[in-house]
């Protein structure tokens, strides 16, 4: 078992209570002249994080002989970020928000929530057993 996916899931279960609040912004300001609605980014820079940057042309560094130094130590930690959207407009107000939409991320994002915690829970109980088998 890997105490890394503890470090992932605990990690993205921040950052879909923050989108929760963030979309419940969104909402209560439906009606408010001159709103921005916002969104959370995470799930793009955790890829980042997980995998590299894959748009910028930077290679990451490797370990390719058992007698190299080993690459620098430079962690990343994807943290969640609040990006305020500009870029439409949807009604004369210059309000930016559309209610159906918000609904539909705020469905999606308790699905999600649910799964993380359903796989956090999962992780948990296979440590338990693991420990407690330990100990007959």
């Amino acid at each position: 078992m890997n105490s890394s996916n503890f470090n992932y899931l605990s990690r993205a279960m921040v950052a879909a209570n923050i989108r929760q609040e963030v979309i419940a912004n969104n909402i209560a300001n439906v009606n408010t002249p001159n709103f921005r609605k916002s969104d959370l980014v995470f799930e793009d820079l955790l890829a980042e994080e997980l995998y590299g940057p894959t748009d910028d042309g930077r290679l990451k560094p490797a370990k390719t002989h058992a007698k190299h130094l080993p690459p620098p130590d430079l962690p990343f930690y994807a943290m969640p970020q609040i990006v305020e959207d500009r870029s439409t407009l949807m009604r004369v107000d210059d309000n930016n928000v559309d209610i159906d939409i918000e609904m539909a991320n705020l469905a999606k994002n308790q699905i999600y929530y649910n799964a993380l915690a359903t796989q956090m829970t999962n992780y948990i109980n296979k440590m338990k057993s693991v420990i407690t088998s330990g100990q007959q």
